[in-house]
């Protein structure tokens, strides 16, 4: 019981010295740790007075640092192309939406079109294009359009909406409802005859063949093409297999409003006597005696190829009777007797 305030002192004295090394040897820890190379960092030549500051701008971004004290960090301002260049980029995009080329309808008599005025409901119409070429324009009145595009349309209509002050900035579409003004005609061996109207774009001759439901058995091998322009009347013939067969695209001629597409009966020839089936026929090109006789179904029993007979009109419209050969070329509306053989 006497050692125990001793040994407490003793105790106490160990605690305050290691208390007092504790930073020792914290700090022989520290040196032996290897210590971090640091790296030199680039540094920017300084400006010089006559010299401009580069300035990094992001692609996409359009603002440019704006002038600002020393050490303040630089304010944006955004960039406003000047009135050209936005003159040119509305031009580019006009040229994209409207490839070389591309023709745009024409307005004309009896076209239908809506009309509408952006957040201006109340002049939202449709409007048929009279016989004067003007639509009826709410505030305005008559407007002619006749003769121009739908996008030259819209921008007369903003224009005078604009001029007299109905609206400051108007932004107008004329939309085509019904196409009217651009009729042709198509005539003869069709399935569908009757008028067409063309919308926008071009049409040829073999568009007009599909619009009338293509020709129908019996329909000639060439088409007419009629057009009037200046009270004078052009005639156009198309052979459509040589066309397609031959490569001759440049036949495939453009049509236009009141254009008249005629397509002729095929040509035939006659055949009777003894023959197994008498009767009239189509006529192929360059189609021989030979060809008409297995057309008909050869000779009967009785029937010879002697003493045939061929009667053809000439020019002036008068019959002429010949003794064609097997190997003679027909030509339209000929007629052919086969006679009886005598034995």
């Amino acid at each position: 019981m006497t050692n125990r305030p001793h040994i407490r002192r003793t105790l106490i004295l160990f605690a305050a010295l290691a208390f007092a090394l504790a930073p020792l040897a914290e700090a022989q820890q520290a040196k032996a740790k290897p210590k971090p190379v640091a790296k030199p960092r680039p540094t920017k030549p300084a400006p010089t007075p006559n010299s401009e500051a580069e300035v990094t701008v992001p692609p996409g971004d359009l603002t440019t640092p704006a002038a600002s004290p020393q050490g303040a960090a630089p304010r944006t301002q955004p960039v406003v192309p000047p009135a050209a260049q936005q003159i040119d980029d509305a031009k580019a995009w006009e040229q994209a939406a409207s490839p070389p080329g591309a023709k745009s309808y024409t307005l004309g008599t009896g076209d239908v079109v809506r009309l509408a005025v952006f957040q201006q409901p109340d002049m939202t119409t449709e409007t048929r294009v009279s016989d004067a070429g003007t639509i009826t324009v709410p505030l305005l009145g008559p407007v002619a359009v006749g003769g121009g595009t739908a996008k030259q349309a819209e921008a007369r209509i903003a224009a005078l909406l604009r001029s007299r002050g109905f609206v400051r900035d108007p932004q107008v579409n004329v939309t085509v409802l019904q196409f009217k003004s651009r009729q042709v005609s198509v005539l003869g061996y069709v399935n569908r005859p009757g008028r067409y109207a063309l919308e926008e774009g071009s049409y040829y001759i073999t568009d007009l063949l599909s619009l009338a439901g293509g020709v129908i058995p019996g329909a000639a091998d060439d088409v007419t093409l009629v057009r009037t322009r200046d009270g004078k009347s052009e005639r156009f013939s198309i052979n459509i297999p040589r066309l397609f067969n031959g490569g001759d695209f440049q036949s495939n001629l453009e049509v236009f409003a009141n254009d008249t597409l005629y397509v002729d009966k095929a040509p035939v020839f006659y055949i009777y006597g003894e023959v197994q089936r008498p009767g009239s026929f189509r006529l192929e090109k360059d189609m021989s005696v030979m060809q008409a006789l297995s057309v008909g179904g050869g000779l009967t029993p009785r029937g010879t190829e002697k003493n045939m007979r061929l009667t053809r009109r000439d020019a002036q419209g008068r019959a002429v009777t010949l003794t064609p050969s097997m190997s003679d070329v027909l030509q339209a509306d000929d007629v052919i007797f086969v006679r009886e053989s005598l034995f």
